[in-house]
């Protein structure tokens, strides 16, 4: 947290619940009260710096961002590596980028999840995600322009166990679908401006 933004949560009516399956539930409230008192921390910016490598072969490096007012480093760098298989003319150095979509969709799911059911009061024992994405490659082969280039359907399958009903852990995912930054950039689209600096 930066200094320029003094952060002070405004008095609670009622406590939150305690930690849950590692979610500091404490935290996660006294979040929401500060950035509903100042909105203005809840612009974040966050960036990736990309290399190309060698054939369908790149790295990306992730290690700051900016937000709650100022500027932050994650606890580690990390390096992320996107490749095509072989049978897709690559050299297999890491997962396809459409794999890389699947894994952060299923990474924003889960984490609502986890938030949603601390701050429920429910204690997951489970939150196991296959996430399925059909692609036709005609489109991207430049074979057809009949077909889309990216996926043309995504499905998501929870397996979510927890010392709550079932119809309160089917309530956890659908609240964590209706919260999702990733979902909502994958069904309602935004803006991707793209430049050339030769």
């Amino acid at each position: 947290m930066s200094a320029t933004a003094e952060m002070t949560a405004p008095a609670a009516t009622k406590a939150p619940p305690p930690p849950s399956h590692g979610v500091d539930t404490p935290a996660l409230f006294a979040t929401i009260g500060v950035v509903k008192g100042q909105p203005e921390l809840a612009k974040f910016q966050f960036r990736t710096q990309s290399q190309w490598l060698s054939g369908t072969h790149m790295q990306s490096t992730m290690s700051g961002f900016s937000g709650a007012g100022g500027e932050h480093q994650h606890k580690a760098t990390t390096v992320a590596d996107a490749d095509h298989p072989a049978v897709l003319c690559g050299a297999d150095n890491g997962p396809t980028p459409v794999e890389w979509l699947l894994h952060a969709l299923a990474a924003c799911l889960t984490a609502g999840i986890a938030n949603i059911a601390a701050a429920r009061g429910v204690m997951l024992t489970k939150a196991d995600a296959r996430v399925e994405g059909d692609i036709d490659l005609q489109g991207i082969l430049g074979l057809s322009d009949e077909v889309r280039n990216g996926f043309q359907a995504i499905r998501v399958t929870f397996q979510i166990a927890g010392n709550a009903p079932q119809a309160k852990l089917e309530e956890i995912v659908r609240q964590s679908v209706a919260r999702s930054a990733v979902f909502d950039m994958l069904t309602n689209g935004l803006p991707v401006a793209v430049s050339v600096q030769a």
